[in-house]
C-alpha cells in the first residue's frame, strides 16, 4: 500500500514538471506576413496574376459559349434563300445571328458568282479572324500557368538564402527553430505559385476544347455552304 501510494506521488510530480505542449498552428496570413519583404511582393505578384487568370477565363468562356450559339435551322434557311435566288434576304438572314458561323456564311454569300475557290479562300481567310477573335488573350493563360509556378519558386529561393545568410553571420549558432520557421515560410511562395499555375493551366485547356468546338462547327458549316454552291440548279 504504501508503494502504492508513493508511486502515485510519483507520477504526479512528474506530470507537474512535464511542460505543457503548444499546439502551434498556421495561418495563412501569418504565413504570408512573416515571409519578409520579398517573400510578400512575390505573393502579390501572385495574387495579381491569379486575379488575371481568372478573369480572363470567364471573359473568354462567356464570349466563346456566345459564339458557339447556332441556329440548328440556319443553314436550312440559307439554302432556301440561296435556292430561291434570293441573295439579299440571305444576307440579311446571316446579319441577324451574331455569330462567327453567320458571319463565316455571310463572306460566302458575298462572292456568290465568283469561282468556287475564291469563295473558298475568303470563307477561310475571315475563318482564321474569327478563329484569332476567339483565342485573344488566351496565351495570356498559358503565360501566367508557365510563369506562377517559377514565380513561386524564386520566391523560395530568395527565402532559402536569407535563411542560410542568417545561419552563415551567426556562426552557426542560430536556432534550428528560427531556421526551420524561415524556411517553411518561404515555401509557401511555391505553393502559391502553384495554385495559381494550376488553376490557370485548367481554365487555359478548358477554353482551348469550348475554342476547338466553336472552330469544328465553323468548318462543318463552310462544308455545307460550299456543298449548297455545288448542287446542281
Amino acid at each position: 500500500m504504501l508503494n502504492f501510494f508513493l508511486q502515485e506521488d510519483t507520477d504526479i510530480a512528474l506530470q507537474e514538471l512535464e511542460p505543457e505542449s503548444v499546439e502551434k498552428t498556421l495561418s495563412i496570413m501569418d504565413l504570408i506576413v512573416s515571409g519578409g519583404l520579398a517573400g510578400q511582393i512575390i505573393i502579390a505578384v501572385l495574387f495579381v496574376l491569379l486575379f488575371v487568370a481568372v478573369y480572363l477565363y470567364f471573359e473568354r468562356l462567356f464570349a466563346i459559349k456566345a459564339a458557339s450559339k447556332m441556329d440548328s435551322n440556319f443553314m436550312n434557311q440559307i439554302r432556301d434563300q440561296v435556292s430561291s435566288g434570293n441573295i439579299q434576304g440571305a444576307k440579311v438572314l446571316c446579319a441577324q445571328h451574331n455569330t462567327p458561323v453567320a458571319r463565316l456564311t455571310e463572306k460566302g454569300i458575298s462572292r456568290i458568282g465568283s469561282p468556287l475557290d475564291d469563295i473558298n479562300t475568303a470563307i477561310e481567310n475571315a475563318g482564321r479572324l474569327e478563329v484569332y477573335k476567339l483565342e485573344k488573350n488566351v496565351s495570356i493563360l498559358a503565360t501566367i500557368a508557365g510563369a506562377a509556378p517559377m514565380i513561386g519558386f524564386l520566391g523560395t529561393v530568395i527565402g532559402m538564402v536569407l535563411a542560410f545568410h542568417q545561419l552563415a553571420t551567426s556562426s552557426g549558432q542560430a536556432e534550428m527553430g528560427t531556421l526551420a520557421e524561415g524556411i517553411y515560410t518561404a515555401m509557401t511562395t511555391t505553393v502559391a505559385g502553384l495554385i495559381v499555375g494550376i488553376i490557370a493551366y485548367m481554365g487555359y485547356n478548358h477554353l482551348v476544347v469550348k475554342t476547338d468546338k466553336v472552330v469544328h462547327q465553323m468548318e462543318a458549316t463552310a462544308v455545307d455552304f460550299l456543298d449548297l454552291l455545288n448542287e446542281p440548279a
